[in-house]
């Protein structure tokens, strides 16, 4: 496994969820980690991170800022690998272009100018998201396979006022845009909802959405999403950046669940847990579809089964003190 010795690479947004444990994975592979934070000085975005094995002689941490230019050039600098992870999630925006819109898309340029400047970087990786690929106002339903040719339809998003999936879309296609005219290998990652062990002790999107349904929610979304186990999400990165064949887009995938699917697996995994017996509406569950796996499997990803990732998320929510049973 020790194929970064002597290598250096550098991941921007380091302190999130995904970026963590890919932070985590490339010390173990004895990768030189150049990570970049909005504040060095937050305990809670660095001390996780200093305390991985390995990040006392190989992780350095700087200060950079998506919308400052420039900012990124002393962290590129002497990097062989670029893993682009920063990237606002959240659903409850008041201003979307300056919350997601401008942090996804000015932020990605941001950073790819750096490396566009920078003759040591031999590879971007940047974290996408299923949510560039599969909104583009098909049906998906149980016989539909989305792969990685499918594009989100902007126009069609912000009709229905998706905005992350309109800020991952536009940062998605300007970055392939901005690769192509300047040269720079990229290679993009597509994982759909992220969930699994947590490193950082503040709370994430998609573990959130675990912890309000064992929380004593009432009821479950109406909703159907991808599921990937994070560690498999890091792996796909790190591959992407040494399998010199990778290219292109690569879906992360383990399977398409119901929310009422998620909380049938909680109620097997966890019996006693007091969690939603109905639906947060009365309309038909929205339809599950398939997501390929056949690119993924060229990465050498084996997926964690959604059972496990489940059970991994809510022992890290107790770990960190999210939930207590």
């Amino acid at each position: 496994m020790s194929t970064g010795v002597g290598k250096t690479v550098c991941v921007t947004g380091a302190s999130g969820y995904i970026a963590s444990c890919l932070v985590k994975q490339l010390l173990l592979r004895g990768y030189t980690v150049k990570a970049s934070v909005r504040d060095p000085n937050d305990p809670r975005k660095t001390q996780h991170l200093l305390a991985l094995e390995g990040a006392e002689d190989r992780l350095k941490l700087f200060k950079a800022n998506l919308l400052v230019e420039g900012s990124y050039d002393s962290v590129v600098e002497g990097c062989e690998g670029v893993f682009h992870t920063a990237s606002p999630f959240y659903h409850d925006v008041t201003d979307p272009q300056a919350e997601l819109l401008d942090p996804a898309v000015k932020g990605t340029l941001n950073v790819l100018n750096s490396c566009a400047k920078t003759s040591s970087v031999k590879r971007v990786v940047l974290t996408s998201s299923i949510a560039a690929v599969a909104y583009n106002g098909k049906p998906r339903t149980p016989d539909v396979v989305i792969d990685e040719t499918w594009f989100t339809d902007p126009d069609y998003c912000k009709g229905l006022k998706l905005w992350y999936v309109v800020s991952k879309t536009m940062a998605e296609d300007s970055a392939w845009k901005f690769s192509k005219e300047k040269g720079i290998d990229m290679v993009a990652i597509n994982p759909a909802m992220v969930i699994g062990p947590l490193l950082q002790p503040t709370l994430n999107t998609s573990a959130a959405a675990v912890l309000s349904l064992i929380k004593g929610a009432q009821t479950f979304p109406n909703a159907t999403f991808g599921w990937v186990n994070v560690q498999d999400v890091a792996n796909a990165h790190i591959q992407a950046f040494e399998i010199p064949s990778a290219s292109g887009r690569y879906c992360l995938v383990e399977r398409v669940a119901h929310y009422s699917e998620i909380v049938k697996i909680l109620r097997e995994l966890y019996p006693s847990f007091q969690l939603p017996e109905k639906c947060a509406d009365d309309k038909p569950y929205v339809p599950t579809y398939q997501v390929s796996k056949e690119k993924a499997a060229s990465l050498g990803i084996e997926f964690i089964p959604l059972d496990v990732s489940l059970k991994e998320t809510v022992e890290s929510l107790k770990e960190k003190g999210f939930v207590n049973f």
